[in-house]
This record gives structure tokens, sequence and C-alpha cells, in this order.
């Protein structure tokens, strides 16, 4: 099954209508359904998720990240749900008890799939790059790659690609090593 578009102006009612085995977002004023992703996408979000929790989001120090799997954004009349997104602290100081965030986080990880590709590296990528997300990252489980994207001159580019287990350090969370080996296993 691949993403479905399900409504032309859509609105925020009738996500909420859509069942939770989708992953429903607003794009563009069009809703879109998603089947919720296959074991390898899902073990490749929950290894980065934790492993970056673990190194970022468990400290209260200056430089820290809040990190959050699946959150659902509000931006205008769009709303996304990434795979993984993180705030720095010093823009999100404190946990909010929402549903949902209009922050942009400063970092988004979409974990692409043969269902979602076309939409994550589309439609909701120039929507993160009109929010001014710093950093994008997309990850294959299949392929067994990493993308690194920064925001620059207006544009999220691809700094630089990886792929098979490699270890790597990459921007913004460069104070590790990611083994990446771990995300496919």
């Amino acid at each position: 099954m691949v993403t479905t578009l399900l409504k032309k102006g859509a609105t925020y009612d009738d996500l909420c209508r859509v069942s939770d085995r989708f992953i429903a977002e607003i794009l563009d004023g069009d809703l879109h359904a998603s089947p919720r992703p296959a074991l390898p996408h899902a073990r490749a979000a929950s290894v980065l998720a934790g492993t970056l929790g673990a190194a970022f989001d468990l400290s209260d120090e200056p430089g820290g990240w809040i990190m959050l799997f699946a959150p659902e954004l509000h931006f205008g009349n769009d709303v996304l749900v990434p795979d993984i997104a993180g705030w720095r602290r010093e823009r999100l100081p404190s946990f909010p008890d929402v549903a949902y965030l209009t922050l942009a986080p400063d970092w988004i990880c979409e974990v692409v799939s043969a269902t979602t590709e076309i939409i994550d590296r589309g439609q909701k990528l120039r929507i993160y790059t009109r929010e001014a997300v710093a950093f994008a990252w997309f990850v294959d489980p299949l392929r067994q790659s990493l993308e690194v994207l920064a925001l620059e001159a207006g544009s999220l580019r691809q700094l630089e690609g990886h792929h098979g287990g490699v270890r790597v350090r990459a921007r913004p969370f460069d104070a590790i090593e990611l083994e990446l080996s771990a995300l496919w296993s």
C-alpha cells in the first residue's frame, strides 16, 4: 500500500477522522494517509531515537535537545508527522503539555520507505525548508543509507551520504559516533 490522497482542501477535523491504523498528514491543504511503517522502518527509527535521546535528551545541560518520536507538527494549514524530531533546549526549554507543536524543530528524521519516499523528499522537505528546519536526515533501512541535509541559503542541501554499516559523525549530532549497522539489524 502506498500513501493515499484522501481529500483535497482538508481540515484538521478530516485528519482526526482517519483511522489510527494510518499516519495522517495535511500537506498543502491535502489530506494524505500512510500505512504504519514496516518493521525495518520501525526498528531503524526506534534505535536512532533511543541512541540520540540517550546522548542528547537525557540531560538539562546547555547544548541539550528535546527529542520526540513521531510528533505532530502544525505549520499554518500543514500538519506533518516526521519519524523523529529534535529541538535544541535553547529554543524549547520546557516540554509543553499539548497535543502538537507549532515551533519548527531544529532537526527532523524521515525513515523513508517505498510508500513514503516521494512525499518525504518532496512536499514534506519543501515545508521543512519553508519552516527553516536546520537539519534533515533521510534514513533508508532497505538501502542501508543515511543522508544528512543542512539548511543553506534557504534550501535543505545534502551535506553527506553514508551507506552500509559504517560509523559516522553526522551533523548536528557529530559529538557522538553513530554506528549505522545498529539501524539495519
